[in-house]
């Protein structure tokens, strides 16, 4: 098959619509133009930090960065595992998060509301309790501020690794204060709004961690058995190094991490650039956003 410029567009264009299509499911080009094209105020302006990190490939190294490191707390991990579909339904979970993600960044202010009580819904169905015996609730403040902390802290940290263009230190802690503005709405309380702040919230849930069964089994699903084509698997143990090598030492030393992570850690970097640039150039770009009305 001789590579023309038509042949690489349309492979790119192929690849892109699938990646989308898992990404944000069957209705994906739906969701996107009510989104980013419904006319109506939004929560944040589009020079905002949080539209700049949220729009850009390195997401996929910080969500994946920021599940194992959600899964070493004994309390949330029980919880996803009996409640979330972390297996049953991968693509489903995904689908549902990178929603919530966009409609509440770049979505209208009166979706991003009805997104975020669907959420809040969600949580106050979700009780149970931990194999030790540990009741839990998805509501709890507590758990909810560990699970934004570890995602906020994943998704900049992937952003100023491998990110277009990395946020400067004011604009990081406005990304740090964009989150918790959604952070609240979901019943965090007194989330942090500074990178200081963020470092000294995860440290206060250090004790916390730990390994467990579950935490480890879930690293080896999705670092060794990913719901993925076989195709696919190269270039998602890159961007699965990439995602283990963001995290600081002593969490990879509590995770389950397999010998394939392992012996590419030395590569995580030149590896993760590459699948992010790469992930840059096939994904679609997102329509045209609608003009922003203030409220």
């Amino acid at each position: 098959m001789p590579w023309t410029p038509a042949c690489v567009g349309e492979l790119r264009q192929r690849a892109g619509e699938a990646l989308l299509h898992r990404v944000a499911g069957p209705t994906a080009h739906e969701k996107r133009a009510r989104i980013h094209e419904t006319p109506g105020p939004r929560w944040f302006d589009p020079d905002r930090p949080v539209r700049t990190v949220h729009a850009d490939a390195a997401m996929y190294v910080g969500g994946l960065a920021a599940l194992l490191l959600q899964s070493l707390h004994p309390v949330a991990m029980a919880a996803v595992a009996a409640h979330s579909g972390f297996e049953s339904d991968p693509w489903g979970r995904l689908q549902r998060t990178s929603t919530f993600l966009a409609v509440t960044t770049f979505g209208t202010a009166q979706d991003a509301e009805q997104a975020v009580r669907r959420v809040r819904h969600v949580h106050g169905t979700v009780r149970g309790r931990t194999p030790e015996g540990v009741p839990y609730q998805a509501s709890d403040p507590h758990l909810l501020a560990w699970v934004h902390a570890a995602e906020t802290a994943c998704f900049l940290s992937a952003h100023q690794r491998y990110g277009r263009r990395p946020l400067a230190p004011r604009e990081a802690d406005g990304y740090v204060a964009d989150m918790a503005r959604v952070a609240r709405r979901l019943g965090v309380v007194d989330p942090p709004g500074t990178t200081a702040g963020l470092a000294t919230r995860l440290a206060e849930y250090r004790p916390e961690l730990r390994a467990t069964a579950q935490s480890r089994a879930a690293a080896r699903y999705l670092l060794a058995r990913p719901p993925l084509p076989w195709p696919a698997r190269v270039p998602y143990a890159f961007l699965a190094a990439a995602a283990v090598e963001l995290l600081p030492p002593w969490v990879r030393t509590r995770l389950d991490l397999p010998y394939t992570t392992r012996l590419l850690l030395p590569l995580a970097r030149p590896g993760g650039h590459a699948v992010v640039g790469a992930l840059r150039w096939i994904i679609p770009a997102a329509p045209r956003p609608a003009p922003r009305l203030t409220p």
